[in-house]
């Protein structure tokens, strides 16, 4: 068994020659055809593997096998690998480039890190500084009561008016017709002078917005009064759909608050615009709290190299009526206080039969920079007649004293964009609660 396998090598030995000086088969095999230097590296280590496990002709077989598959894949290598000469085995593993490719790296732009937000500290969150305006313009929802039962539970009267939208213009056109059986004005108003007869007029809006409310004229000691008045609104039909409409019955008083005697609320997405109509709805109460006393535009300007602050006065709207016919006279009062002391007061021309005047008009003071960080406006709304002392309206009060975060806010940035005017607009309030909160208020009477 020796001798066959021994034979078996020899001839192995004499087709494959690795050329070197190893054995005696060199010489003689030197005119032979030489194979692929890869090839007999294969050769070689497959003898040392015969050697060392006694293999017999089923091994040179699989060996042989092996030599085929080992052929293939060594011819795929580039021969560049090898070292001409030497002959040496070691593993030749072709080395990819994977490093990425970059497109557009020329127009790469450079990412900025997001700064983090600055949460506010428990000392730069107050109460004062909650603007109750944005909560109360949100109609509350009624008790869901049918109209028979709001009229018997609340006892207020009935409110009659239409509705119809131009889809051409684009125009909502409101109707106030009339009311009957509204309550006497002593089980409402306790302090009003006149206690068996009222003085009803309307105030129509689209809730949410306030801004662009209208009212109706005043009807004379009526607890049934007819006003058969048409009122527009320029809104799209898509957006109307999203409003509610808010009709509020008062009592207009010369010498007290207007009292609110009840409204009606009446989402528009339940009602066919189109075809429009005419409806009666029952009077709830409403928020007595609540007063309007009409908004002024204001805009402010300090020169720090003239020393001289300017005040523009340039509208108001939905001045609160104080003349029972008619619109009112209004005209407005700038005073400048310095800490606690009023120093000088100017007024606006007056404006005729108007609740919306328009003024476009603008006084000045001559101030130093040390002295505008002490000093307060006290802007006051009146009402003018010829016959008798003018009707005080409203108030609002700018500066060091200001009489709220609206005022705080418009004084702030005055002073921080000096040489440009800052306009803001700012809901009138009455002399009591600016007094409560400014002293400069108290000290203009």
């Amino acid at each position: 068994m020796f001798a066959k396998s021994q034979k078996v090598l020899e001839k192995v030995l004499e087709v494959i020659c690795c050329k070197q000086d190893c054995c005696d088969c060199f010489q003689a095999n030197k005119t032979k055809p030489q194979l692929k230097p890869d090839i007999q590296h294969t050769f070689r280590e497959s003898l040392s593997r015969l050697d060392s496990t006694g293999s017999n002709t089923d091994s040179v077989r699989s060996y042989r096998e092996r030599h085929d598959s080992d052929n293939s894949r060594t011819d795929s290598v580039s021969s560049s690998s090898f070292v001409s000469g030497d002959y040496k085995h070691y593993k030749c593993t072709p080395v990819i480039d994977m490093k990425p490719i970059e497109f557009w790296a020329a127009n790469r732009e450079s990412v900025q890190p997001k700064p983090k937000r600055r949460l506010p500290s428990e000392s730069e969150i107050s109460i004062e500084n909650l603007q109750r305006d944005l909560y109360d313009n949100e109609p509350v929802d009624e008790p869901c009561l049918t109209d028979e039962q709001k009229l018997a539970q609340y006892q207020l009267g009935q409110l009659h008016f239409g509705l119809q939208y131009e889809v051409s213009s684009k125009v909502l056109v409101v109707k106030i017709i009339e009311a009957k059986d509204l309550p006497p004005p002593f089980s409402l108003d306790e302090n009003k002078q006149d206690m068996a007869h009222s003085n009803p007029y309307c105030k129509i809006s689209l809730l949410p917005d306030q801004k662009n409310s209208q009212q109706t004229t005043v009807q004379r000691k009526s607890q049934c009064p007819m006003w058969n008045e048409y009122f527009m609104y320029e809104i799209s039909y898509k957006e109307v759909h999203m409003r509610t409409l808010e009709v509020i019955v008062k009592d207009f008083d010369k010498y007290s608050r207007h009292c609110i005697i009840g409204r009606v609320l009446l989402p528009l997405s339940n009602v066919n615009l189109i075809k429009g109509g005419h409806m009666w709805k029952p009077l709830s109460p409403g928020n007595t709290e609540r007063q309007d006393l009409g908004e002024i535009l204001l805009s402010l300007n300090y020169l720090p190299s003239a020393g001289r602050l300017n005040i523009d006065v340039m509208k108001a709207k939905q001045l609160l009526q104080t003349d029972l016919v008619g619109g009112s006279d209004p005209f407005v009062k700038i005073t400048l206080v310095h800490f606690e002391k009023p120093i000088k007061t100017k007024k606006t021309s007056c404006k005729k039969n108007t609740l919306d005047p328009v003024f476009n008009e603008s006084v000045s003071f001559n101030l130093t920079p040390q002295q505008l960080d002490n000093t307060s406006l006290v802007v006051s709304a009146w009402d003018h007649n010829s016959k008798s002392r003018d009707e005080f309206v409203g108030r609002v009060v700018i500066g060091k004293y200001g009489s709220g975060p609206h005022e705080f806010t418009h004084w702030n940035r005055m002073l921080q964009s000096q040489r440009c005017p800052v306009a803001q607009w700012h809901s009138l309030r009455t002399r009591q609660d600016c007094d409560q909160v400014s002293p400069a208020s108290i000290a203009v009477p």
